[in-house]
């Protein structure tokens, strides 16, 4: 028997928002350069392309703003790990590929609504 996994719903919402967001950027002209690249650190959720700039894409989906909103929730913590995860990523490639890095955060509410807010932080 051929039994499929049915992932929890929290993942498929999170999978649901990312898509959401994915799409929202590939209409505004940036270009799908990898998903979900895992490490030691975490996940990089979207890598982009926006002209010359490689885009590092945080996606942060809230159900509702009772502890604080999707952008809110991007901590500094959480900003360290994406930076340590980016620095990964980027000794994955070769030199002919490194691009100049900016970060973005899309936060999508529980209602639909999407706040994308570009260079959300500085690190290079």
């Amino acid at each position: 028997m051929n039994a499929q996994k049915v992932k929890p719903s929290h993942l498929q919402t999170g999978e649901n928002a990312e898509q959401q967001a994915c799409d929202f950027l590939l209409s505004q002209g940036l270009t799908l350069i990898a998903r979900n690249f895992r490490c030691y650190y975490g996940e990089l959720d979207l890598i982009m392309q926006d002209g010359k700039t490689r885009v590092i894409v945080e996606v942060r989906y809230r159900k509702n703003a009772k502890f604080g909103s999707a952008l809110e929730s991007v901590t500094k913590a959480k900003q360290s790990k994406l930076i340590n995860a980016t620095e990964v990523y980027l000794n994955s490639l070769h030199s002919e590929e490194l691009l100049p890095i900016r970060f973005d955060v899309v936060g999508i509410s529980g209602d639909g609504q999407l706040q994308w807010v570009k260079n959300a932080f500085e690190t290079f």
